[in-house]
């Protein structure tokens, strides 16, 4: 296995030196899903995942039935607990048959073993810091300029993130995320552009989801304005750590970045903590909200309908006072 790795990690080099991440990845992915039994296993798994599709006005959000993902749905994020287990991120504690990809000394472009979609990655810091977004967010301009196919992923530590520790990003291909499909329709739809200069800004509900988007060429400008925005929810964000957010970041070559922002008011949904039968076990992120809610229990799955995905997408996600606030204050 050992050789294995190594022949691998030279194949590899010869791509990263030339700059070629995107054919690096799909050789990572393609290896690691062959020679590495647990990324095997779930690849195949996937073949069989169920999924169903709910049309909303406009737009689509498919639920899927993945029992892989027990572990990510139900993780104990409590400092207390985190403090108890080692780092799943830390290079140290990965399994010995999984390797990846060094991105610029910052990052290891690691293949996920627990998958949502093929190609899902996970983008992990090289130093164990903190799940934080902001001084990373140009960080994930960068990489999502320099490999374009994907869409990257961020989970904020009281948002989603299974591994709040330890930075990371998640990836997956564009045509992954109904969101990123169907973005053009909701924002001519639902949305509002607020500010259009440097940077194009667009509030946007669609009835389920409170979203800022934010466009542009210049990382800079970017990086400037979500910072203002970052600073404006931080004053009614009743988080300690960072406002809660879900980002997910893409690069179109002829249009530069599109950042779409959904800013959060609570981790988990109440049904999440009930019960018997009124038990539904859902724990919102980035891919959730970008348009696919992951169900690791199929009684989940069977049962949700477009109302409980209503339900659950309106208690996680920024409230309607707090979005007016934000838009106004951007206006100004």
């Amino acid at each position: 296995m050992q050789n294995s790795i190594n022949n691998l990690q030279n194949e590899l080099r010869d791509l990263i030196l030339a700059n070629k991440y995107s054919q690096a990845i799909a050789l990572l992915y393609d290896r690691q899903s062959s020679d590495w039994p647990l990324l095997k296993q779930a690849k195949e798994s996937l073949s069989s995942v169920e999924q169903n599709k709910f049309f909303f006005d406009g737009y689509e959000i498919h639920t899927q039935f993945n029992p892989g993902r027990i572990n990510s749905t139900i993780a104990n994020v409590s400092p207390e607990a985190v403090k108890k287990r080692e780092c799943l991120l830390c290079t140290e504690n990965l399994p010995p048959q999984q390797t990846g990809i060094v991105y610029k000394d910052k990052y290891t472009i690691l293949c996920n073993p627990f998958p949502i979609f093929y190609n899902h990655l996970t983008v992990s810091s090289l130093d164990h810091i903190p799940q934080r977004i902001k001084k990373s967010f140009p960080n994930m301009l960068e990489i999502s300029k320099d490999i374009r196919e994907y869409c990257f992923l961020y989970n904020g530590p009281e948002s989603g993130a299974s591994v709040p520790d330890h930075h990371h990003f998640q990836a997956c291909k564009k045509d992954s995320l109904p969101v990123y499909i169907d973005y053009e329709g909701i924002k001519n739809e639902f949305g509002e552009v607020l500010i259009d200069n440097d940077v194009s800004i667009c509030a946007i509900d669609d009835s389920i989801r409170k979203i800022f988007a934010l466009e542009s060429d210049s990382s800079k400008s970017l990086v400037k304005w979500f910072n203002k925005i970052y600073s404006l929810y931080s004053v009614i964000s009743k988080s300690h750590v960072e406002p809660m957010m879900n980002i997910i970041s893409s690069y179109e070559p002829e249009a530069g970045w599109r950042v779409i922002i959904f800013f959060r008011k609570k981790h988990r949904p109440a049904a999440f903590f009930k019960e018997d039968d009124d038990n539904i076990l859902v724990s919102p992120a980035s891919i959730d909200l970008g348009g696919v809610l992951v169900t690791p229990l199929e009684k989940d799955f069977k049962k949700i309908d477009k109302e409980s995905i209503r339900q659950i997408f309106h208690e996680v996600s920024m409230g309607k006072e707090e979005f007016e606030y934000l838009k106004s204050k951007l206006k100004e």
